[in-house]
């Protein structure tokens, strides 16, 4: 589903709001940040100019501005709702857009050093919220052979990331915004590999613990991964009762995570052992409060 952000109120979208706020649990990998403007084909790394971008950044960790959602780090371009709004590309900011977006991409930065691979309203952001940033397009234009190279001539000056290291803290950002906490680390353990190529399976010692989609870029829990859900300690869904079918009605429920939102992935527990996962229907509060209806779409459950 697209979402539309035209005007500056998009700024405020659910969305968009949650996306900033979650995105300052996110750490760039590396020693250095390179900060690319957004693009108007999703995911980014499909259009022509971060096709050219990405020659340059390889194992580098690369932060894309972007208004209503501030900064996008190239691990996340595939997540919903990033990979899924729709917006000019002027390249003309507003006032509200460069210090919504500034004081995102500030805190994502903190403690790194930045080439800013920007210009127009994205290098006006850049310049009003970062004190030490290298400048590598001159001309204005950031595809320009001149601009490349001078991108090329700083990112040398930087060791690369290794490729396992990348992936994973990579796979471990997408927990960390899906589970809202930095715990979620405990969902990818060192060594989880991912297999499959538009669903990624990931698995570790052999056992299943999520799908990583292709379409929303979020994961869906197995058994497996409901039980490190349950170490982290978020999106649970008490019950006290004996689960024959793939549906939990509210009347089941008897506390759930109020922090639940609608959608979110979650994991059932009876008396604090996981009987199943699944994919919540309405948020934490509203399935303690409802007498009817469904609360969980069950996907797995203990038989």
């Amino acid at each position: 589903m697209k979402i539309p952000c035209i005007t500056d109120e998009s700024l405020y979208r659910p969305e968009a709001v949650r996306w900033r706020e979650r995105m300052n649990l996110l750490q760039p990998v590396g020693d250095v940040v390179v900060v690319l403007p957004c693009s108007m084909r999703k995911p980014y790394s499909s259009s022509k100019s971060h096709t050219i971008f990405m020659r340059a950044t390889k194992n580098i960790q690369e932060a894309i501005l972007t208004s209503p959602f501030g900064v996008c780090p190239r691990e996340m371009e595939r997540t919903y709702p990033i990979q899924s709004y729709d917006t000019s590309t002027t390249g003309d900011w507003s006032k509200e857009e460069i210090d919504v977006t500034g004081e995102c991409l500030k805190n994502y930065v903190a403690g790194k050093n930045v080439i800013a691979h920007v210009s127009g309203g994205y290098k006006d952001v850049c310049e009003a919220y970062l004190d030490d940033a290298v400048y590598t397009c001159n001309d204005g234009r950031t595809t320009s052979w001149d601009s490349m190279d001078n991108l090329k001539m700083e990112v040398k000056k930087y060791p690369r990331v290794k490729t396992k290291e990348k992936r994973l803290k990579g796979f471990r950002s997408i927990a960390r915004y899906q589970f809202r906490t930095s715990k979620a680390d405990l969902l990818i353990p060192e060594g989880t590999k991912a297999v499959g190529r538009f669903t990624r399976r990931m698995l570790y010692e052999k056992e299943q613990l999520a799908t990583l989609s292709f379409e929303t870029g979020l994961y869906s829990l197995n058994l497996k991964g409901g039980e490190k859900l349950k170490e982290i300690g978020v999106n649970w869904v008490e019950i006290d009762f004996d689960m024959k079918t793939n549906t939990l009605f509210n009347p089941g429920v008897i506390n759930a995570d109020p922090n639940i939102i609608p959608k979110d992935e979650v994991v059932i527990l009876r008396d604090n052992d996981v009987v199943g996962v699944g994919k919540a229907v309405l948020s934490g509060e509203e399935m303690i409060k409802s007498t009817k209806g469904v609360g969980v779409r069950v996907r797995h459950r203990v038989k």
